[in-house]
C-alpha cells in the first residue's frame, strides 16, 4: 500500500492533468467531428461532392489531396484552438503563463505533427480496402460512414503523443523560458535603479 501511495504522491499532478487533458480532448473530438460532419454534409448537399473527391493532384502522380483531408484539416484547426484555450486556462493553468501566441504556436505545431500522422491514418482507413468490414461501414448512414469512424480512430491514436509533447514543451518549457525572461527583465530594471 505504501508503494501505491508513493506512486500516487509522485504522479498525482500529472495523472490529474492527463485526466483533464483527456476530458478536453473528448470535447475537442466532438468539436472536430462536428466540423467534419458539417463540411461533409455541406459538400454533399450543396455541391454534390463526396468526401473522397480529389481536389488536387500531387505532382502529376496517382495520388491526390481529397476533400476528406481538407475537411480533416479544417476540423483540426477549429478543435486545436478550442483545446488550446481550455487546456491553457484549466489543465495547465498557472500564474507563470507566457503570452497567448507564445504558447499557442507550439501547441499548434505539436498538434500539426499529430494531424499529419492522423492524415496518413485517415487516408489509409478510408481507402477501399480499409481494415473494417464494408458490410458494416458502407457509407449508407452517418453511423456507418467510413470517413467519420476513420476520423475518430485517428484522433484516438495520436492523442497520447499529443499530450506528452504539449505537457513537456508547450505548457512547461515555454512557460519556464517566459518566466526566466521576465525575471531577467525585472532584475535588469531593478539593477538600473
Amino acid at each position: 500500500m505504501d508503494k501505491v501511495q508513493a506512486l500516487w504522491a509522485r504522479y498525482r499532478n500529472s495523472l490529474l492533468q492527463f485526466g483533464k487533458f483527456g476530458l478536453i480532448g473528448g470535447a475537442g473530438v466532438v468539436v472536430n467531428q462536428f466540423v467534419v460532419v458539417v463540411c461533409n454534409v455541406l459538400g454533399r448537399d450543396l455541391f454534390g461532392v463526396g468526401y473522397n473527391t480529389a481536389v488536387l493532384n500531387l505532382f502529376g502522380s496517382e495520388f491526390h489531396v481529397r476533400l476528406l483531408q481538407v475537411y480533416a484539416i479544417l476540423a483540426f484547426l477549429v478543435a486545436n484552438l478550442f483545446n488550446f484555450v481550455l487546456n491553457r486556462y484549466w489543465t495547465f493553468r498557472g500564474h507563470a503563463r507566457a503570452p497567448f501566441w507564445k504558447e499557442y504556436l507550439p501547441f499548434l505545431l505539436v498538434g500539426s505533427v499529430a494531424a499529419v500522422v492522423g492524415l496518413f491514418l485517415l487516408t489509409w482507413l478510408t481507402k477501399s480496402d480499409w481494415p473494417l468490414p464494408h458490410s458494416v461501414f458502407d457509407d449508407s448512414t452517418g453511423l456507418r460512414n467510413r470517413f467519420y469512424w476513420a476520423n475518430l480512430i485517428q484522433i484516438v491514436l495520436v492523442m497520447p503523443v499529443n499530450f506528452v509533447l504539449n505537457k513537456l514543451w508547450t505548457f512547461q518549457a515555454v512557460r519556464k523560458r517566459h518566466a526566466e525572461a521576465t525575471e531577467r527583465k525585472a532584475d535588469a530594471l531593478n539593477g538600473s535603479e
